[in-house]
C-alpha cells in the first residue's frame, strides 16, 4: 500500500509530519537512491527503500501518548512507597510502559500527559520553551481587578518573580470564586503559591490544558490515546520552540493579553461544581 512520504517518515517516530516535510524539502530524503524534494510523493514501504540523511528508514518503537484525567488524592507517579493510589492504577489495558510528563499535586486533578517519548517529555517540561498550562481554580474570596493585574504582571515568591500569567474570571459566589489561569513555568506548587501571595488560598485546582491538548469532557480517572492530529500538534509545538532556541531566539513567556470581559462568565465546557 502506498503512503505519502512525509506520513511514512512520521509513522516511524523519527519526526512529526511537519518536520518530515522540512526534511524532504531540504533534500535530506532519498527513495531508491534518488533524492526526493516533492511533497506528497507516494512510496510503498514494502517495495521502496527510503533513507533520511543517508540512513535507512526503519520502524522505531511507536511512540505512545495518553491523556489522563487524574483524580484528586492520587499520586502523579507510577508507584508510591506509602501505598497511596497512583496514575498507574488507572492505566489498565495499556501494555506499553509510559511515564508522566510533569506532576500534579496529590490534592489536584485534571490533565496529565503520559508517554514513552522521553525527548519530547523533557522538552515539554524545560522552562526555556515556555509551554503554556491552563488551570481552572476555585479560590477563597473574590479577587479584585488589581489582584488580577498583579498576577498578570508576575508576583514575587520566595524563589523569585513569576512570569506573566493570563487570568480570566469565570464565576463567583459569596465566599469564593472561580478563575482560569495560564502560566508558562513549572515551579513546585506555583499556582497555589501565586494565589496565596495575593491573599486567596486555593480550594480546588484542575489542569484543563497543556500546550495544544485539552481535557475536554474526559471523566475523572479516565484516559484516552491522543489522536494523530493531537500528537502531531504536540511534536510540532516542541520542534518549533526547540528550533527557536537553537537560532538564539526566545519563545515568548508572555501570554497574549486576554480581552477583558465585564463581570464573570461561566465557560461552556468547563465544569465548576
Amino acid at each position: 500500500m502506498e503512503l505519502r512520504l512525509q506520513k511514512l517518515i512520521a509513522g516511524t517516530g523519527l519526526a512529526s509530519r511537519r518536520k518530515a516535510e522540512m526534511l524532504i524539502s531540504a533534500g535530506r530524503v532519498s527513495v531508491n537512491g534518488k533524492v526526493v524534494t516533492e511533497l506528497g510523493t507516494k512510496v510503498d514501504p514494502a517495495r521502496d527503500h527510503v533513507k533520511v540523511d543517508g540512513k535507512h528508514l526503519t520502524a522505531a518503537q511507536p511512540f505512545v501518548y495518553l491523556l489522563l484525567n487524574k483524580p484528586k488524592h492520587v499520586m502523579s507517579t507510577l508507584d508510591d512507597p506509602g501505598g497511596r493510589p497512583t496514575v498507574k492504577d488507572f492505566l489498565r489495558g495499556v501494555s506499553v510502559r509510559v511515564f508522566p510528563v510533569g506532576r500534579l499535586d496529590f490534592d489536584s486533578e485534571g490533565l496529565m500527559l503520559l508517554t514513552n517519548n522521553g525527548e519530547l517529555a523533557q522538552a515539554l517540561l524545560h522552562p526555556r520553551y515556555h509551554v503554556p498550562k491552563t488551570y481552572l481554580i476555585k479560590v477563597k474570596g473574590v479577587l479584585t481587578d488589581e489582584e488580577i493585574r498583579e498576577l498578570e504582571r508576575g508576583v514575587k515568591l520566595e524563589d523569585g518573580m513569576t512570569g506573566p500569567a493570563q487570568v480570566k474570571k469565570i464565576s463567583k459566589a459569596q465566599a469564593n470564586s472561580w478563575l482560569e489561569i495560564t502560566i508558562r513555568e513549572g515551579r513546585k506548587h506555583q499556582v497555589k503559591r501565586m494565589l496565596e501571595s495575593v491573599g486567596h488560598p486555593v480550594i480546588r485546582l484542575t489542569r484543563v490544558k497543556m500546550g495544544p491538548l485539552s481535557l475536554g469532557r474526559l471523566g475523572s480517572g479516565e484516559f484516552r490515546f491522543l489522536t494523530d492530529r493531537e500528537a502531531n500538534a504536540l511534536r510540532e509545538l516542541v520542534e518549533e520552540r526547540v528550533e527557536m532556541v537553537e537560532r538564539g531566539e526566545q519563545p515568548s513567556s508572555r501570554p497574549k493579553r486576554p480581552v477583558r470581559r465585564e463581570g464573570w462568565a461561566r465557560p461552556k465546557k468547563a465544569k465548576v461544581a
